[in-house]
């Protein structure tokens, strides 16, 4: 069984009605949707990451966001409390799923909201956006939960986009990429380079130095092959227009017992 595993969720017939609060709701078009959806997942697999679809939620619009759903550290999920209500019925199935794959699992609890996409795991450290759906009580129980395990937690301001990693990501090395427009706090980072798209702040690492990365970046792709990365884009401009990015659409479990 491969170790490293991607939970996703196929996206609803009702995406085109998700959430958006920082950009003007345009069309979507939920058959394209759909195909960029599956070719993201194709992409995982032909990069060694084994896809595992958790159970679909067609009332939720947003559902395919799999990553707001969970974060995880080691082999511990923290299941999210969304900050938006509509979301909240999401989680269910991924506890489910993570279960299934064995992972101890623990949950956000009343009245603290945390969304998964606050979260910017780099090395050990957390850092979790504040201000957005992720509020002080929700940040608090990510500390009570990870940092008995090693985990540093390190909470930074989100007030331009809907979530931490909507505005950044890292590389393989640990530097934080982001648009810096978007960015509250730049310098919270000890290592932090600014990229020229709004979406080139968004990777997925996939090993080997190669990292997801959305079509719509592609000044921003070779700026990573500059550095001696290997830039592998997708196209999903379906779920950009929902506030949505590479990063969105997956939650990477790997060593599940280390």
């Amino acid at each position: 069984m491969s170790s490293r595993k991607a939970l996703i969720r196929r996206p609803s017939p009702r995406l085109a009605e998700g959430l958006v609060t920082h950009v003007e709701r345009s069309a979507v078009d939920a058959g394209l949707a759909l195909r960029q959806w599956e070719e993201y997942a194709r992409t995982l697999r032909a990069h060694g990451w084994e896809t595992v679809e958790v159970a679909p939620v067609d009332d939720c619009p947003d559902g395919v966001f799999v990553e707001d759903t969970v974060v995880m550290f080691r082999n511990v999920a923290l299941i999210s409390r969304p900050g938006a209500l509509v979301r909240r019925p999401e989680t269910a199935a991924v506890e489910e799923r993570l279960t299934a794959l064995g992972c101890s699992v623990n949950r956000v609890r009343e009245p603290g909201t945390l969304d998964g996409g606050d979260v910017l795991k780099v090395g050990d450290t957390l850092y979790v956006g504040r201000g957005g759906r992720t509020d002080a009580a929700g940040v608090a129980q990510l500390r009570a939960a990870f940092e008995p395990l090693g985990a540093r937690v390190v909470a930074v301001p989100v007030s331009k986009v809907l979530h931490l990693k909507s505005a950044v990501t890292a590389l393989p090395d640990g530097t934080v990429i982001g648009y810096e427009p978007l960015v509250d706090a730049p310098s919270v980072f000890p290592r932090f380079l600014p990229v020229p798209e709004e979406s080139g702040g968004h990777v997925v690492l996939l090993g080997g130095g190669k990292l997801l990365i959305a079509a719509s970046a592609p000044r921003t792709a070779g700026l990573l092959a500059d550095l001696g990365y290997t830039p592998v884009p997708v196209d999903i401009s379906e779920f950009e227009r929902l506030e949505g990015c590479v990063t969105c659409l997956s939650v990477r479990v790997r060593d599940l017992y280390t």
